[in-house]
């Protein structure tokens, strides 16, 4: 009978014990165990990119700032020259531009150029040729340059806290300082002729757009065109003031 009721089961006292029909809650979840491993990942993750952060910052580049000079004859001589008209019937002589060609096949061309502002973060040289620019109207516009550095012979061990490179055209040479960097503007209907190995930065102008007159060798931007970053190399850029 009490089988088949199934009223409950019996006691160690003998008595019928009724199930309850109430719902046990179940029991709360443990509270969350910390992994210390994990902790410890994701502080040394944040670390590192604060690190990474603040390195970057210490990378972010110096601006050097110059002041464009104008180029005369006088200013711009150790770098080439600056040539002005002179009268019909007029000799050649120091005053004309003395040219080196004789490394190639001259080309003499006209070369658009667009948006050049006034900054620059490299420079470049060409050891094999005088070069010579000018705008076409007379427009204002800008270069920066450097002394030619090419190292004649076998090149030196250092020299001024420089070491020699070679570049991909064969010729060594010291990488240009930063603080010999200098600005000049040329204004006016002249243009000029570069030394070989004047390190030199442009043209660079105000305007959208402008069309200059360019006289180098048919392969000087293949076979002769050495650059050097100053971002990269020595962490700054610089910007012309005019």
């Amino acid at each position: 009978m009490q089988q088949a009721l199934g009223l409950g089961h019996a006691c160690s006292l003998g008595r019928y014990c009724r199930r309850s029909t109430a719902t046990t809650p179940p029991p709360s979840p443990p509270p969350p165990r910390t992994n210390s491993k994990s902790g410890r990942a994701v502080r040394a993750e944040a670390a590192s990119s604060a690190s990474q952060t603040m390195e970057a910052k210490r990378e972010e580049p110096r601006v050097l700032k110059l002041r464009a000079v104008e180029a005369t004859p006088e200013s711009f001589a150790p770098f080439g020259q600056v040539i002005a008209a002179s009268p019909d019937g007029d000799q050649f002589g120091p005053h004309d531009a003395q040219l080196d060609l004789s490394r190639g096949i001259p080309r003499f061309y006209i070369m658009r150029l667009e948006s050049k502002p006034l900054k620059f973060s490299s420079i470049t040289h060409h050891a094999s040729v005088t070069q010579c620019l000018g705008s076409i109207g007379g427009q204002d516009w800008y270069l920066g340059v450097a002394k030619s550095s090419i190292v004649d012979g076998a090149p030196p061990e250092q020299s001024g806290g420089r070491s020699p490179v070679q570049s991909r055209a064969g010729h060594f040479y010291l990488p240009p300082d930063p603080a010999e960097v200098c600005v000049f503007r040329v204004s006016g209907p002249k243009f000029l002729k570069l030394h070989a190995g004047t390190w030199h930065a442009g043209p660079l102008f105000k305007a959208d757009a402008v069309d200059f007159y360019n006289l180098e060798l048919s392969n000087t931007n293949v076979v002769d065109h050495t650059t050097h970053y100053f971002k990269k190399q020595d962490g700054v850029t610089f910007v012309i003031e005019d």
